[in-house]
C-alpha cells in the first residue's frame, strides 16, 4: 500500500488487519469472535454468513478508553427483530466485559444487499476495503477492486442534502450536553469524509484519517480549509457547543452538500424494511460512528 492507500495496480487497499490490532484490544477482539460465533453462527440457527471489524481498531490507531468497538454482521437473511436484539444484547455485553473500549457497536446487513448491483460502490466498497474479515467466507471476494472515482464519490457520500434535515431536527431535539456531543460527533465525521470524497477523484488516493482529509481537501478548496480543519478538530474532541453545530448544519453543510451534487450529482434514497425514503442507509449511519 502506498501513501495514498492503493495497490500497485492503482486500485484502493484493504486498510485494516487483525495483526493490526493493539494489543490492548486483541482482548476484546477475540471475545466479540466467540460472542458472535455462540449467538449467530452454533447450532441449527446459523444465521451468519460473515463478521468483520472496522474502525480504527483493525487500522492499528485505536486508543484505550476512546475508542469504539465496531463490527458488521452479514447474514444469510434480512435482519430481524431478533437478531437485533441478540446483536443488541452482544453490544451490551462487550461494552460491560472490556474497559479498554468507549462502546460497541454492531452492524446487520445481508449478505446478499452487500453484493447487490445496488450497493455495489457503497455498502460493497464498505465491506471490501474498510472492514477487516473476523469470520465466515470473505465477501470482498466477490467484490471489484475499487478505484477513487466520482462514481465511488457519488455513491458513499453523495446524500449529504438528504442527511441535513435529520440532523437538524436531531439538533432541535438535543436536550443534554451529551446530545449535543453525540451529534456534534457524528456530523463533524461525516461532513470530513464528505469533504474528502468531494476531491478524492482529483487527489488519486484513499485515507480514513481524519486530519490528513481534512488537509487534502483544503488543497483543493483553500478558502474552506479553515472551516474544514475545525470541522475535523470536532470529529476528533467533540463538543456541546451550539455554535459548532450552527457552522455545520447552516453553513458548511449546507455549502458541502450542494458542491458535491454539481460536482458528483446526488446518490438516490436508500429505502428499505422499516427505512423511509431519505433515511440514512446503514453504512452512513455506521460510518458516523468511526
Amino acid at each position: 500500500m502506498n501513501e495514498k492507500g492503493l495497490t500497485e495496480d492503482g486500485t484502493i487497499a484493504r486498510e485494516g488487519a487483525l495483526d493490526r490490532v493493539p494489543e490492548a484490544f486483541a482482548p476484546v477482539v477475540a471475545d466479540a469472535r466467540a460472542r458472535i460465533t455462540t449467538a449467530f453462527a452454533d447450532g441449527h440457527r446459523q444465521r451468519l454468513h460473515s463478521a468483520y471489524v472496522y474502525g480504527s481498531i483493525p487500522r492499528g490507531t485505536a486508543v484505550p478508553g476512546r475508542s469504539d468497538l465496531d463490527l458488521l454482521l452479514a447474514l444469510h437473511g434480512e435482519p430481524t427483530d431478533a437478531d437485533r436484539a441478540d446483536a443488541d444484547r452482544m453490544a451490551a455485553e462487550l461494552d460491560g466485559a472490556h474497559p479498554a473500549i468507549d462502546t460497541a457497536g454492531i452492524l446487520l446487513v445481508r449478505a446478499r444487499t452487500v453484493l447487490s448491483e445496488r450497493e455495489r460502490h457503497d455498502l460493497g466498497f464498505f465491506v471490501a476495503c474498510l472492514c477487516t474479515p473476523l469470520l465466515g467466507p470473505d465477501l470482498a471476494a466477490a467484490l471489484p477492486r475499487y478505484r477513487p472515482t466520482p462514481l465511488l464519490a457519488r455513491e458513499t457520500n453523495g446524500d449529504l442534502a438528504l442527511v441535513l434535515p435529520r440532523w437538524r431536527a436531531r439538533a432541535a431535539d438535543g436536550r443534554t450536553d451529551a446530545d449535543r456531543t453525540r451529534l456534534c460527533r457524528g456530523v463533524a465525521r461525516r461532513l470530513v469524509r464528505t469533504g474528502f470524497t468531494l476531491v478524492m477523484p482529483r487527489w488519486g488516493g484513499w485515507t480514513s484519517d481524519l486530519e490528513r482529509s481534512a488537509e487534502v481537501f483544503g488543497h483543493y478548496y483553500p478558502e474552506h480549509a479553515h472551516r474544514m480543519r475545525t470541522t475535523a478538530a470536532a470529529a476528533l474532541a467533540p463538543s456541546p457547543d451550539p455554535a459548532l453545530l450552527r457552522l455545520f448544519l447552516d453553513d458548511l453543510g449546507p455549502w458541502l452538500a450542494a458542491e458535491y451534487t454539481a460536482v458528483h450529482g446526488e446518490k438516490a434514497p436508500r429505502p428499505g424494511p422499516g427505512r423511509p425514503t431519505g433515511e440514512p442507509d446503514t453504512v452512513r449511519r455506521a460510518i458516523e460512528r468511526v
